[in-house]
């Protein structure tokens, strides 16, 4: 049995994915492909809490134990290939934050959560956003569960941060040495599943007739709403009723520009360490739209503010 890890990041639509590969468990079972998402490692297999306390090594190598006897028991069922996906191996949004920095330590985490899979991982699927969306997602989600908002030094250490997905992804490599790591942009795959699943894992993935957009960023309304249920004053925040952005156009520029670097090394082989994979979907349009065309505005988020308007007649 063959074990892919599909790895996050954060805010890539991992909570979409998850959905997917729910709906369509009958079908990819049919083919011999089994799925662990999220829910599941965090409640019975690896959770956060055993894979965060480095103290508790009794704990950690139960729930080793409980992973390994589950593995055996999966490929005994005749399932060929386990796709196994929780973001929360390589970090998490909190972490991000409170470092100012991207999964700094994903190479420790993932070297820990992955013990028990060792020898059976074929391939990991690794999807980055750009930058400045990515951020702005994160912190967004982040206060709407309690999270403070951060002041402009903050925020300005977050755009000087030199890491970048390029380490991220380094990092990854240096864990799980010999392991075919694809690179499946988000802006290629958002809202397509069953694409991201089909060119990322190599399976025959069924097709998603029920679109669905999960855990979209919230909105400026919601922040101030969460904002003021803690006491504090929702005017910490802009007026406007889209999705908050808290960078200067300056700092935009700047994430953009690192984001842009990180996609030509990609492109140009990634130093041998990843493979990036790109959608199929046609770049201009032919008799139909392609899905993109057909979608943009819906799921972009800065870009939102210029959606195109209807057309003259």
């Amino acid at each position: 049995m063959d074990v892919i890890l599909h790895l996050g990041a954060h805010r890539t639509g991992t909570a979409t994915f998850d959905d997917y590969m729910r709906r369509h468990a009958e079908g990819l079972a049919s083919q011999g492909v089994a799925y662990w998402g999220p829910r599941r490692g965090r409640h019975g297999i690896l959770s956060r809490q055993v894979l965060s306390d480095r103290s508790d090594n009794a704990a950690f190598e139960r729930a080793q134990s409980r992973v390994g006897n589950l593995l055996d028991r999966t490929a005994a069922s005749g399932v060929k290939t386990l796709v196994v996906s929780d973001p929360h191996m390589i970090g998490s949004i909190e972490d991000n934050l409170s470092n100012g920095s991207l999964y700094a330590r994903v190479a420790e985490n993932l070297t820990r959560a992955v013990r028990p899979f060792s020898g059976r991982i074929a391939s990991v699927m690794f999807s980055p956003r750009s930058l400045e969306v990515f951020w702005c997602s994160a912190l967004s989600r982040c206060i709407a569960k309690g999270g403070r908002v951060p002041d402009r030094l903050e925020l300005r250490d977050i755009v000087d941060e030199k890491r970048s997905w390029r380490d991220v992804i380094t990092d990854l490599s240096m864990a799980l040495p010999g392991i075919p790591i694809r690179v499946l942009p988000f802006e290629k795959f958002s809202g397509r599943p069953d694409l991201f699943l089909a060119q990322g894992a190599g399976v025959d993935a069924p097709f998603d007739g029920q679109r669905k957009w999960l855990n979209a960023s919230p909105r400026l309304p919601d922040l101030r709403r969460a904002v003021s249920d803690r006491g504090a004053s929702p005017t910490i925040l802009p007026f406007g009723m889209g999705r908050w952005n808290p960078f200067t156009n300056e700092e935009h520029a700047i994430l953009r520009e690192k984001h842009a670097d990180d996609m030509m090394w990609l492109a140009s082989g990634a130093d041998g360490l990843a493979t990036l994979t790109e959608d199929c979907l046609r770049d201009r349009a032919g008799p139909t739209l392609p899905s993109e065309a057909q979608e943009k505005g819906q799921r972009d988020e800065l870009e939102e503010r210029h959606m195109a308007r209807p057309g003259r007649r």
